[in-house]
């Protein structure tokens, strides 16, 4: 299992355009091939910083989600509200076991 936990700290201005935004990458991104979660949480004391759990069955599908139109335009829409760069940091998903049929 690949996962990516992506941090993301969006100007106050723009906090409700990014949930947004989010919301349509999220809801085409769940519908993936090998996609296994797609959590966006939101910090209870800062409401700029957010995370994003990305679970995807193996590094090829992780690959193609970043080859997707849904990514690609929440990616280009978002860039201008964030108040610094995103930070995506990989890991090997070892439980739940995923088993792949």
């Amino acid at each position: 299992m690949k996962v990516t936990i992506v941090h993301v700290h969006i100007k106050p201005d723009h906090v409700d355009d990014f949930i947004e935004a989010t919301r349509l990458n999220h809801q085409a991104s769940v519908q993936e091939p090998g996609n296994l979660r797609f959590d966006v949480l939101q910090l209870e004391d800062d409401p700029t910083r957010f995370v994003l759990y990305e679970a995807y069955t193996s590094v090829e599908t992780a690959a193609a989600h970043k080859q997707t139109q849904h990514y690609n335009t929440w990616r280009d829409t978002v860039a201008e509200w964030m108040a610094s760069p995103r930070q995506g940091v990989p890991y090997h998903g070892m439980l739940p076991e995923t088993v792949l049929d």
